[in-house]
C-alpha cells in the first residue's frame, strides 16, 4: 500500500496533531495504511439480549434493555460513585460509575428505553455492572445485532476519547475512503481455488462484522495473508540459497561403511538411520546443506552428526563441532575422541581455557589439513582460526548462537562455503519450526535408543522436603548421584525465589558425611572443569547448581533431579533439565519443587512435565502457554510481524498456506507471470520494511 496509505494520521477527519502524536507515541500508528491494519484483538457478541431474570455470575457479559428508576450520587471528592437502578419487566439491577460521573449522568434519563452492557457481578441476592456501556436503544439496536469490535489502546488514549469505541470511530470514517483504493494482493485463482474472501472484504469485516459467519471468513483470508508472505519469503530465500550458494560434492563412504559395521557398539534407531540418509543426500547432492536436526533429550543427534562427519573426511574435507559452553564442548570431545581414534581421525578441542601452546598447534594442524575435525566453543569464530578446506560445519544447540556468529563460522573458507548442519535438543512445535526455520531443510529424530526407562516425573511441595531428602539418601546409599538445581545464585530482595549458595549450605546440613559439589555460570572455566569432573568420576555425590548443567551434561550414574522453585521454570527449560538424568540402565527421576499453590500457567507447565516426557508435545503446551514472541529466535524470523495469525492456534492455516506459497513458487520462481502479479507488488511493499534475514538461519 502507498500513496493514499501513507498519508499521515493526522490528516484524518477528526484526528489532528495533538491525537495524531498520542497515536504514533502509544500505538505507533503513524499513517493510514497502519491504523487500517490495527485489528481488534477480540470481538464482544453483541447477538443476544438478557432479561434481568436470566443474568447469572458466571457469564462474562450480558446486554439488557431497560430503563433507568433512579440515579444517586454518593461519597465525596475520589471516593464519588454514580449508582444508578436499571430495570425491566423481571427484575432490577444496580449500575455504578467510579469515573466519568458528568458524562454517565447525562445519559442517565429516567424513562428512557438504554441499552446496558457490561459484565455481571453477584451481591447477596442481586447483580450489578460496573461501568457498563450504555446507549440509547434505538442507537444500539437500529440494525441487525452485531459483534463490537475490541481494539488495543492504552490509558493515555482512553483520557483523549481515544479508546476502542473511539477508534473504531476513527476506522469508520476511514474505511468508504480506504477500500475502493485498497489494491488485491493475491491471485484471482488462488482466491477462488481456496474460497478466500477478496481483501478488500475481509478488511471491512474484520473492522465492522455483519455476522459470525463472515468475521469467522475474514479472520482465516488476513491469517492466510500472513502466513502466506512469510512462507513466500523464506521460501524465496531457500531458492536464492540452491541458486547461488553450490555446495561441494562429499559423497564418499568407506569411513561410514567400516564405523557402522565394525565400530559402532550399538544399533541406531530407524530415527537415526533416516535422518544420516537425508544428510548424505544433501551432502552429495552439489548444492550447500542448510539442514536443521531436533532431536529430543538422548535421542543420539552426536553419533548421527559424527557418521556424516566420516563422509567429509573421506572425501577429503576437514569437520568442525561447535558448541556453547565449555562444559558441552567438552563432553562432545571427550565422547567423540575414541571413536575418531579409532577411525584414525585427528581430534582437537579449542575453547578459551585453551593454552597459548595448544591454540598455535591447533592453528598449524588446521591450516596444514592435518586436523580432521576441530570440537570447540565460540573460540572457533576467531579470525585466527583458518581451516584448509572446511567441509562440514556442526552447530550444537544452535538457538544460543547469534545469527552473525554462525554466518562467521558458515564463511570460514575463502572461495566456498561448507555445507551446515545445525542441531537443538530443544524441541520445536511443526508450526514454529516451519516459521523460524522454513528456509532450512528439518530432520527429526523422533525415536529414543531402545532399553531407555521411561523418566518418573513427580512433583511436591515443600512439606514434603524430608520424605524427598529420605528418597535422596537412598538412591545415594544404592551407589546413584543427585542433581539438585536452584533458580538463582544469590538470594535477592525482590525474589522469594530459593538461592543456589543458601540452597548449598541446607543441603550440606541435610547430607553430612557426603561429597557435594557445586557448580554455576560465575564460576572460572577451570573450576567449573573441576567441579564437572568429580562429578563425572562419581567423587561427589550431589551437584548443586543453576542451569549451566541444562544442556549436554551427559552422567550415566546421575538418577534423580531435584528443581526447586520449578513454577519459576520454563517448559522447555524443565525439560532440558530433567534430560540429565535417564542416560544410564537405571531407573531416574525427577522431582519438582514448589512453595505455594499455583497459578493456572505454571499448573499447567508441571502437570505437564509429570503427563509426559515427549518433548514435541511439551513444545506445543510451552508455545500456548507463552506464545511465539516469547520464544527463542522469533524476533528475528519475521513471527513478530504477525498481526492476525496465531502459531499456537493456526497451525493448519499456516500449512495450508505454505503448500499454496510452494505451489506459486514452483511454477513462476520469479513471479513473472501476469496473474502472480498482485504478489510481487505486495512483496514490493513488504520489502520496505524487511528484515535482514540471515543466509543461515
Amino acid at each position: 500500500m502507498s500513496g493514499f496509505f501513507d498519508t499521515k494520521i493526522e490528516f484524518l477527519k477528526g484526528v489532528g496533531p495533538q491525537k495524531a502524536a498520542l497515536l504514533n507515541s502509544e500505538l505507533n500508528i503513524f499513517t493510514f495504511g497502519e491504523l487500517l491494519q490495527h485489528y481488534p484483538f477480540r470481538y464482544e457478541d453483541r447477538t443476544r439480549f438478557y432479561k434481568i431474570r436470566e443474568i447469572q455470575a458466571d457469564l462474562p457479559l450480558v446486554q439488557v434493555v431497560g430503563k433507568v428508576l433512579s440515579v444517586q450520587s454518593i461519597g465525596e471528592g475520589r471516593k464519588k460513585r454514580l449508582v444508578a437502578q436499571f430495570a425491566d419487566e423481571t427484575g432490577t439491577i444496580e449500575l455504578t460509575w467510579f469515573k466519568g460521573l458528568s458524562w454517565v449522568s447525562k445519559k442517565l434519563v429516567k424513562g428512557v428505553p438504554l441499552v446496558a452492557f457490561g459484565k455481571p457481578q453477584r451481591f447477596g441476592s442481586k447483580f450489578s455492572m460496573a461501568h457498563p456501556d450504555l446507549e440509547p436503544l434505538g442507537g444500539t439496536v437500529d440494525q441487525a445485532p452485531f459483534f463490537q469490535p475490541v481494539y488495543p489502546t492504552t490509558e493515555k488514549l482512553r483520557h483523549r476519547f481515544l479508546d476502542s469505541k473511539g477508534l473504531s470511530r476513527m476506522l469508520k470514517g476511514l474505511l468508504p475512503l480506504a477500500l475502493p483504493k485498497l489494491p488485491e494482493t493475491l491471485p484471482a485463482a488462488l482466491i477462488e481455488s481456496l474460497a478466500l474472501l477478496p481483501k478488500r472484504d475481509a478488511i471491512r469485516e474484520i473492522h465492522f462484522p455483519s455476522g459470525s459467519d463472515s468475521l469467522r471468513k475474514a479472520l482465516h483470508r488476513l491469517k492466510f495473508e500472513e502466513f502466506f508472505f512469510l512462507q513466500l519469503r523464506l521460501l524465496k530465500l531457500k531458492l536464492a540459497r540452491t541458486e547461488k550458494y553450490k555446495g561441494r560434492v562429499l559423497d564418499q563412504t568407506r569411513l561410514l561403511t567400516r564405523f557402522y559395521h565394525d565400530i559402532l557398539p550399538f544399533q541406531l534407531t530407524n530415527a537415526q538411520k533416516k535422518v544420516i540418509r537425508e544428510i548424505y543426500n544433501d551432502l552429495k547432492s552439489g548444492l550447500q546443506m542448510n539442514r536443521l536436526v531436533q532431536g529430543d533429550v538422548g535421542s543420539g543427534k552426536t553419533i548421527v552428526a559424527f557418521i556424516c562427519l566420516l563422509v567429509a573426511v573421506d572425501s577429503g574435507y576437514q569437520t568442525c563441532l561447535m558448541a556453547p559452553t565449555e562444559i558441552l564442548a567438552n563432553q562432545h570431545y571427550e565422547g567423540l575422541m575414541p571413536y575418531a581414534q579409532q577411525m584414525g581421525l585427528k581430534i582437537a578441542l579449542l575453547t578459551g581455557s585453551s593454552s597459548k601452546k595448544k591454540r598455535e598447534e591447533i592453528h598449524r594442524e588446521l591450516a596444514s589439513g592435518a586436523l580432521h575435525l576441530l570440537v570447540g566453543t565460540h573460540a572457533l569464530l576467531e579470525d585466527v582460526v583458518k581451516f584448509h578446506r572446511l567441509g562440514l560445519a556442526i552447530i550444537d544447540e544452535q538457538h544460543r548462537f547469534g545469527v552473525a556468529q554462525r554466518a562467521k563460522l558458515w564463511a570460514k573458507n575463502e572461495d566456498f562455503y561448507p555445507h551446515v548442519l545445525v542441531m537443538t535438543a530443544t524441541p520445536i512445535p511443526r508450526t514454529l519450526a516451519m516459521t523460524l526455520y522454513g528456509d532450512l531443510d528439518i530432520s527429526v529424530i523422533d525415536e529414543l535408543p531402545a532399553g531407555r526407562k521411561a523418566i518418573q516425573t513427580l512433583h511436591r511441595y515443600d512439606k514434603d522436603r524430608l520424605r524427598v531428602f529420605g528418597f535422596l539418601k537412598k538412591q545415594i546409599e544404592q551407589g546413584r548421584q543427585v542433581y539438585i538445581v536452584y533458580p538463582l545464585i544469590e538470594e535477592s530482595e525482590k525474589s522469594d525465589l530459593k538461592s543456589l549458595m543458601d540452597g548449598y549450605e541446607s543441603v550440606c546440613r541435610a547430607f553430612p558425611g557426603y561429597p557435594i559439589g557445586i557448580l554455576h555460570g560465575n564460576m572460572k572455566s577451570a573450576d567449573k572443569e573441576y567441579e564437572m569432573n568429580r562429578f563425572v568420576t562419581g567423587e561427589t555425590k550431589i551437584m548443586v547448581a543453576t542451569t549451566v548443567i541444562e544442556v549436554g551434561v551427559n552422567v550415566p550414574n546421575a538418577t534423580v533431579m531435584v528443581i526447586e522453585n520449578a513454577e519459576r521454570f520454563g517448559l522447555s527449560q524443565l525439560h532440558q533439565l530433567r534430560g540429565r538424568v535417564g542416560r544410564g540402565a537405571e531407573q531416574s527421576y525427577c522431582i519438582l519443587m514448589s512453595r505455594y499453590e499455583l497459578g493456572k500457567d505454571s499448573r499447567l507447565r508441571l502437570e505437564t512435565m509429570v503427563r509426559t516426557s515427549n518433548g514435541f508435545e511439551i513444545a506445543d503446551v510451552d508455545l500456548r502457554i507463552r506464545g511465539p514472541g516469547d520464544l527463542s529466535g522469533t524476533q528475528q524470523s519475521g513471527i513478530t510481524d504477525l498481526k492476525v495469525a496465531d502459531l499456537a492456534k493456526d497451525g493448519a492455516i499456516l500449512s495450508q498456506a505454505r503448500e499454496a506459497a510452494r505451489t506459486v513458487l514452483e511454477k513462476d520462481p520469479y513471479l513473472r507471470f501476469p496473474e502472480n502479479k498482485p504478489i510481487a507488488d505486495q512483496l514490493a511493499r513488504l520489502r520496505k520494511n524487511e528484515l535482514n534475514w540471515s543466509r543461515i538461519s
